[in-house]
């Protein structure tokens, strides 16, 4: 898992975020919602491509990297290197590693260990936290 971030949250006000936002993807990214499962666009995305931050546009996950988890939420095994950092989640009665961009430190979903080889982890995210750019 990544380590808590090193860079410093993106500057915009919280006027320019709910103007750069969609109303679900600002209630998930700054204000750390979850979307109902099953709701994204991107579970059946399978193309080749980039899942990039909605928030910022940084590169998150490699296509390749993204396996059917049957939770309802797009699931990962790995992160690009250095694209997102970790917090704990004390919300809801229960402790999780919260992950976040990087860049913008906008939320994306949690990191469980039960996931497939060869990381043995599961980046259960958020698709309103994220865009696909397809490849080429």
């Amino acid at each position: 898992m990544a380590d808590t971030p090193t860079t410093s949250p993106d500057a915009r006000s919280d006027a320019e975020w709910r103007e750069t936002l969609t109303p679900e993807q600002y209630r998930v990214l700054r204000e750390h919602g979850t979307e109902r499962a099953g709701t994204s666009c991107l579970l059946a995305e399978k193309r080749p491509g980039t899942f990039t931050c909605a928030g910022c546009g940084q590169p998150l996950f490699e296509q390749g990297t993204k396996f059917e988890s049957g939770t309802g939420w797009p699931s990962f095994f790995e992160p690009i290197d250095g694209a997102v950092a970790t917090t704990v989640d004390r919300s809801h009665w229960m402790v999780r590693t919260e992950v976040h961009c990087a860049r913008c430190q906008g939320h994306l979903g949690h990191v469980f260990d039960d996931g497939p080889a060869p990381t043995g982890l599961r980046y259960c995210m958020n698709g309103a936290a994220m865009n696909f750019e397809p490849a080429g």
